[in-house]
This record gives C-alpha cells, sequence and structure tokens, in this order.
C-alpha cells in the first residue's frame, strides 16, 4: 500500500488556486454541504480509487464502506479524509458502514471468485477464445459478477456470456482491460524491488513517453526502461518533472563554454549527481559541478568557486 496511507487526512492539492469555499453539489439526488467530509475510497478487486462524502461519524483510515460504484453497490475501503479540494460532480456518497455481515459475505464471496475463474478458463478454452482472464469480482449487493480479461484484439464473447449464465445464474458482465490495468489490479514487485508504482503508489496510469527517458539520460534499451507489463515505467512520468525543472537551470548538451582559456563543450548534464561532463577540442574530458556554472548575458560560463 501507499505510503500515504498511514496518514489521517490526506492533502489532495496544495494549490493556492484552490477555492477555500466550495460551493454545495448535488450529487445523486442528494445535497452535499460544503463541509461534508469526503474521502478517498479504494476498492479491492480493481485497486481503483475515488472520492465519496459521507455526513455522519468522523471515518477512521480503514473503516470498510458500502458506496455506489459504476457496476454497482460494493464493499470499500476508507483510505483517509481529503483536508481540502474541489468536490466533483461524479463523486460518490457513502450509504452505510459495513457490517460483520457484510464482511463475512465478502469472505465468502472470494471463495465463490477463486471457484468462478477456474470455471471461467475452463469455458473460455472450449470456446477457443483468444482472451487472457485477470480477475473476478462477486458484486456484494448486486447478483453480478465481474470477469476481467485481457486481449490483442476484440473479443467475440457472446456465446461465453451465455455458457457462463447457466452456470451462474447470475448476471455477467466481461470487461476488457489494458495490460497496465492488468498490472495495478495484480500487483508485483518491479525492478526496483519494490510494488508497481500503479498498483502500491497511485492508482492513476499517467501517460510516459520515450522522450521522457531521454530527458532523464536514460538508456533507450527497451529491457531497461519497462515494466514487468511490458510498457514503459510509470517513474518515469513520475520523475520527470524533477528533470525538466533541474535542467533549466543548467546548460544543455552541446553547449559550447570557455573555462580556464579553452573552449569545452557540454558532453552530458546528470543532474542527480549535480555535474555535467565536459569535452575540449583535444579530447581531453572534465567534470564540474552544476553549480559553478552561472549564464550572464545569455551565455554560459564557469566560475571559479
Amino acid at each position: 500500500m501507499s505510503d500515504y496511507l498511514d496518514d489521517d487526512i490526506i492533502d489532495f492539492d496544495d494549490s493556492e488556486e484552490l477555492v477555500e469555499q466550495i460551493a454545495t453539489v448535488i450529487v445523486e439526488n442528494r445535497e452535499i454541504m460544503p463541509d461534508t467530509p469526503v474521502y478517498r475510497l479504494r476498492l479491492f478487486y480493481s485497486n481503483e480509487t475515488f472520492l465519496a462524502a459521507y455526513n455522519g461519524e468522523i471515518l477512521e483510515n480503514g473503516r470498510m464502506v458500502i458506496v455506489p460504484t459504476r457496476y454497482g453497490r460494493d464493499l470499500s475501503k476508507v483510505m483517509g479524509q481529503i483536508r481540502k479540494g474541489p468536490y466533483f460532480s461524479e463523486m460518490a456518497v457513502i450509504e452505510r458502514l459495513a457490517t460483520d455481515e457484510d464482511l463475512n459475505k465478502a469472505a465468502n464471496n472470494k471463495i465463490l471468485e477463486e471457484e468462478a475463474f477456474a470455471i471461467c478458463k475452463e469455458k473460455i478454452a472450449a470456446h477457443r477464445l483468444d482472451m487472457k482472464l485477470v480477475s473476478v469480482h462477486y458484486l456484494l449487493e448486486d447478483p453480478k459478477i465481474l470477469f476481467f480479461f485481457t486481449a490483442d484484439n476484440r473479443v467475440d464473447f457472446r456465446e461465453l456470456v451465455k455458457d457462463m449464465v447457466s452456470v451462474f445464474r447470475a448476471r455477467i458482465e466481461l470487461r476488457q482491460i489494458g495490460i497496465r490495468d492488468e498490472a495495478r489490479v495484480l500487483g508485483g514487485l518491479g525492478i526496483c524491488g519494490r510494488g508497481y508504482c500503479c498498483h502500491a503508489i497511485s492508482d492513476k496510469l499517467k501517460p510516459v513517453s520515450i522522450k521522457m527517458a531521454k530527458d532523464q539520460n536514460l538508456s533507450l534499451n527497451s529491457m531497461k526502461i519497462s515494466g514487468p507489463c511490458g510498457r514503459l515505467l510509470c517513474c518515469l512520468s513520475y520523475e520527470h518533472g524533477f528533470y525538466c525543472e533541474q535542467r533549466r537551470s543548467c546548460p544543455q548538451e552541446g553547449m559550447k563554454m570557455s573555462y580556464n582559456g579553452t573552449l569545452w563543450r557540454v558532453l552530458e548534464v546528470n543532474v542527480v549527481l549535480g555535474k555535467i561532463k565536459l569535452v575540449a577540442e583535444d579530447g581531453s574530458q572534465l567534470d564540474v559541478p552544476i553549480s559553478s556554472c552561472e549564464k550572464v548575458d545569455g551565455h554560459w560560463r564557469i566560475h571559479k568557486e
């Protein structure tokens, strides 16, 4: 789980541009006042988080609640209270606190999900469908079973659904998800030895580009900058802003600078170590700290510290 889950209250956004007084909004025909506590909740089966309001007792971290989701009413875990931030029109409203009966039912559903997973895999093989089953989830308060799968192309699973309905006697919903979504749902350890960013830190899958790897002076070997999901590492996106900000305060590769009467060309900039590597016309190289570089009249130079 994310490190910020240990805090009692989560900062949604520290931007000064946020309005302190939030207008009343209507969500699902209910009126939510500006002083109504808002919480961030997490769904176990998809690892997604979302905001929900609750006009009752203050909920502590880890409390289980019943809340309407896009698939139906389900069990969700309170991650923390939002200290401040805007209210969204799609924000959910917590219906009630989970009871012991709800928790027991959720535990029983876990067993049913394992059985349904095995049955669905057999049915997929029998229908010879080119798809990979990722997970199964029984909704807590709605007679519906969700099956999440990945596939390279669109899959015609209409016959599979009919077969599954005859077995489970319940509403069946198959949802195709992406490779990165699969990693977020299942979790695991990344090449850094820690949990997947998309699973343990944030459930928001931010766009990642090869330019981010270039800006961070990383090897463009796909094996080194790709995660276990086969896509570019999420951390490239998280750290890109830091590199861009630091590079604005130092010379770029290819620039020429004069130092001790010799003309040097910037060969490499290492913002993590705070050093730049220079090369002279005769091939000699020199490492200098970025702090020794200054820009005067639009030109970079190295001053002696």
